[in-house]
């Protein structure tokens, strides 16, 4: 196999080592490109950053695929800061307030609500939270029950759906590598048939209606709803609540929204969308990669212009402001589009090195190609957990974890699922991550009490999903997704029963007895 040996790896370990250190995705990847170029073309600073322009980032950039990516990305963009400030979503989750009157109607329909907000991970703690607190309160639920729930339901919902800015993201990762292997298979269909291997996802958004029907608190989050029950008392005496940024009616909103602001939009796109894929034989064919993002972003631009004409009809903002929103929400995706194009140079860079020739032929007769996906998953979530971002694990795994699959022969399709399980694992541990931290705002709850509740039920997950891409190694079946979540829901009643059993001991014990009364 062609490859520089052992420096061959420098570049992602460098990325890697930046990207811990520093918490910053772009850095750690311009870093690992650059030293990448200075190894293979010299110790030139002048000609190796010509080259970096010229030969590197240049023709990513040009390359009609990767531009139709970016230009997707800017009109997803758009929309979800429009829906964001109309205040649809709070609108439609006050209305379902109404009906909650118990304790379980209240987490289950927390848990609606950051379904429903499926399309902003970063927007279902800023828009369920709000909402929910003062119910949870009233219903004397745990305010860090409230914070477990909207972390489940937000990046671990997101990396689920192809047709929004998580999935364009990961399917422009995936098209890439492909590309290199001379593969022409849809990245939409690529990663749909991924989805049954997203183990952590899933199980982190199914917990929580297993949680709330069956009531299967332990640890600290045992502790936490008690303290609720017993005293009332919304935090710990040494707790420090994060304060949420945004109230939940968004600055310069002229007039209170209504729900249709929210739900006719998303109708139009889901329309839209499935309206022009019917046309090009989905779902018995597969649609190509390039008609996808057209039609998706049609979708996209259809839904806007009903969000903003909803917006002018109910007068919540005037046009200039409304206007300034969308192009606001399309900026924000620079960053995303920044580490989209480094990643994609990387992963070229990476291709010229051999790297991925490097560490098949080391790990060829050493490591099972069964093993793969679970070394991936565990890989994938040390990084997520030390770095905090999901994305930016993703970014330099997937480049990494595919041409490994490939060359030892593995299942690329679970180590993919493999490389997104670990990637949101480790981002749902971490208390750096940017969706705990805002978990524990929407909230209104202290970070390190949110961390605390929440570890138990991700490291569970987190032991299942491990053992599940094992005998996903070995089988290769989407049906494994199956055994994770019957494992989850036994493994759950199991800890619950005995933490009561436990409980009701510790009571007895310090009960008097008959006899000491008398």
């Amino acid at each position: 196999m062609d490859h520089l040996g052992i420096v061959s790896l420098i570049p992602p370990l460098l990325a890697i080592l930046l990207a811990v250190l520093f918490r910053n995705v772009v850095v750690a990847l311009f870093a690992g490109i650059f030293v990448g170029l200075l190894i293979v073309i010299g110790p030139n600073p002048v000609t190796t950053t010509m080259s970096l322009v010229t030969d590197h980032l240049a023709p990513v950039i040009t390359d009609s695929y990767n531009a139709g990516v970016m230009i997707l990305l800017f009109f997803i963009g758009g929309f979800v800061a429009l829906v964001e400030r109309s205040g649809g979503g709070a609108a439609l989750a006050s209305k379902a307030a109404r009906l909650i009157n118990s304790r379980g109607k209240g987490q289950i329909s927390a848990w609606l609500g950051g379904l429903i907000v499926f399309f902003s991970d970063l927007g279902t703690p800023l828009i369920v939270g709000p909402i929910f607190e003062k119910i949870f309160d009233k219903l004397k639920l745990s305010r860090e029950k409230l914070a477990w729930i909207i972390d489940s339901t937000s990046s671990p919902v997101a990396v689920l759906i192809p047709f929004i800015g998580w999935g364009i993201y990961i399917m422009g990762l995936i098209r890439e590598e492909f590309d290199r292997e001379g593969l022409q298979t849809s990245e939409f269909t690529v990663f749909v048939q991924a989805i049954p291997f997203q183990f952590y996802a899933i199980l982190a958004v199914t917990a929580v209606p297993v949680v709330a029907l069956t009531r299967t608190d332990f640890g600290a989050m045992r502790r936490a709803e008690q303290r609720v029950r017993d005293t009332g008392e919304l935090h710990w005496p040494n707790s420090k609540p994060l304060r949420q940024s945004e109230s939940s009616t968004v600055e310069g909103m002229a007039t209170e929204s209504r729900p249709i602001v929210i739900w006719l939009p998303l109708l139009v796109l889901f329309i839209t969308l499935f309206s022009i894929l019917t046309t090009l034989g989905f779902p018995a064919d597969p649609v190509p990669g390039e008609a996808f993002r057209a039609a998706l972003s049609t979708a996209y631009l259809f839904a806007a212009l009903v969000l903003i004409a909803l917006m002018l009809i109910f007068r919540i903002n005037p046009i200039g402001a409304i206007l300034g929103t969308y192009v606001k929400g399309m900026e924000k995706m620079i960053s995303v589009v920044l580490i989209l194009v480094l990643a994609w140079t990387l992963g070229g860079l990476l291709e010229e090195m051999g790297t991925a020739n490097f560490l098949v032929e080391m790990m060829s007769g050493v490591v099972p190609a069964a093993l793969v996906p679970v070394l991936v998953f565990v890989c994938a979530a040390a990084m997520s957990f030390a770095t905090g971002s999901s994305w930016g694990t993703f970014a330099i795994m997937i480049p990494l974890a595919i041409p490994v699959a490939f060359g030892l022969d593995a299942a690329v399709i679970v180590c993919i699922g493999a490389v997104l399980s670990g990637g949101i694992f480790g981002d749902h541990c971490s208390p750096i991550s940017d969706s705990t931290i805002l978990a524990s705002t929407g909230a209104g709850t202290d970070l390190v009490d949110h961390v605390k509740t929440q570890l138990p039920y991700a490291v569970i997950n987190g032991a299942i999903v491990a053992v599940s891409f094992v005998v996903a190694g070995f089988l290769d079946s989407p049906y494994i997704v199956v055994f994770s979540i019957s494992a989850m829901i036994i493994v759950y009643l199991a800890i619950s029963r005995v933490s009561s059993a436990r409980k009701s001991r510790a009571v007895n014990a310090e009960s008097p007895t008959a006899a000491e009364v008398d």
